[in-house]
């Protein structure tokens, strides 16, 4: 069986566990190089990961023949200019999200994608793994009727503020940026529609970036969506689809686990002015979905189909445009 040979720029933490994942459990797809600024760097993170090649320079790993695909992980701002680079190499390129700093920086990625002939695709893992995708069949299917509002959360708190990325403006920092991104995505994947109307507020840290933003937007089918996020900030983060039918809880919905991923149908009972009319089946359905790899894995072996099989990308050039121009008008509201 043919296997992609992926080629790593950076090695924090996202490159990091990408490597741990297809160093485990890769089956379409292998580690061949690793990049860093520094050979030192690259060479540990090489040696922790069993990858082959280390290299001193993300140009050198772009020249290197035995990389088909590159995993760009590094800081937002330099998601365009690596991409580009690595298009113009002949490289296909897996590139963490959000794809660029903003819509117009997403469209000449993507065009360069095509004048070379290349797989471009946004890194947003958590489509690949089963629980995703067994969530959006049950909407498809009807199983809470019309969907009428979507809510999900992403936060967390983090004490470490200076050398971090996320709270650099000139590195495409920011809550947004880091982790609304991933609402926004899963939203217009369960709805299947762009906002029609979009509303955010927001707090900005010290050094420039929004340390948290809300919103809450609208779709033409009538739906609703609310949406929180935060770097110094405790939440659930779970999402929930809610219909006329029932809703649906995900505890996990950014990063499920291997085995036991679990989410559930859940229906109400009626309110009193309809008793007499509660809906046939159980008030109650867990489900759970075992993906069998790491989620890591499960979006480079998706990735390496895409290549390799000519699959349809898991996330499309269309979806990621869309989503770039919602950061946009997020951003937008949210920054003075």
């Amino acid at each position: 069986m043919n296997k992609l040979r992926f080629g790593i720029l950076s090695t924090g933490n996202i490159a990091r566990q990408l490597a741990q994942g297809v160093g485990t459990g890769g089956k379409r797809s292998n580690l061949a190089a690793a990049a860093s600024r520094s050979m030192d760097s690259a060479r540990d993170f090489a040696r922790r990961y069993n990858i082959p090649t280390a290299h001193g320079s993300y140009d050198a790993l772009l020249a290197d023949p035995s990389v088909d695909t590159v995993y760009n992980a590094l800081p937002n701002a330099l998601h365009k200019q690596w991409t580009l680079k690595a298009l113009a190499a002949g490289k296909h390129v897996l590139c963490e999200k959000p794809l660029a700093m903003n819509h117009a920086e997403a469209v000449q990625m993507f065009d360069a994608a095509k004048k070379h002939g290349r797989v471009l695709i946004e890194a947003f893992m958590y489509r690949c793994h089963p629980q995703t995708q067994a969530i959006v069949k049950a909407v498809r299917d009807g199983a809470i009727g019309q969907v009428k509002l979507v809510r999900t959360s992403f936060c967390y708190r983090t004490k470490k503020i200076a050398g971090n990325v996320r709270f650099d403006p000139a590195l495409g920092g920011g809550a947004l940026m880091d982790i609304g991104c991933y609402c926004i995505d899963f939203t217009r994947l369960i709805l299947g529609e762009e906002p029609s109307s979009i509303l955010a507020v927001g707090r900005m840290h010290d050094s420039g970036v929004d340390i948290a933003a809300s919103g809450v937007m609208q779709y033409p089918s009538g739906a609703e969506a609310t949406f929180s996020c935060g770097m110094d900030t405790q939440a659930s983060n779970l999402a929930q689809v809610c219909g006329t039918e029932g809703y649906i809880d995900v505890p996990i919905p950014w990063k499920p686990p291997t085995k036991g991923a679990s989410w559930s149908i859940r229906r109400m009972t009626p309110p009193k002015q309809d008793a007499g009319h509660l809906q046939p089946g159980p008030l109650h359905e867990t489900h759970t979905a075992d993906a069998g790899q790491p989620l890591y894995a499960l979006q480079a072996d998706a990735f390496a189909r895409c290549v390799l099989d000519g699959e349809p990308a898991f996330v499309s050039p269309q979806d990621s445009l869309a989503n770039a121009r919602v950061l946009d008008e997020l951003k937008r509201q949210v920054h003075p």
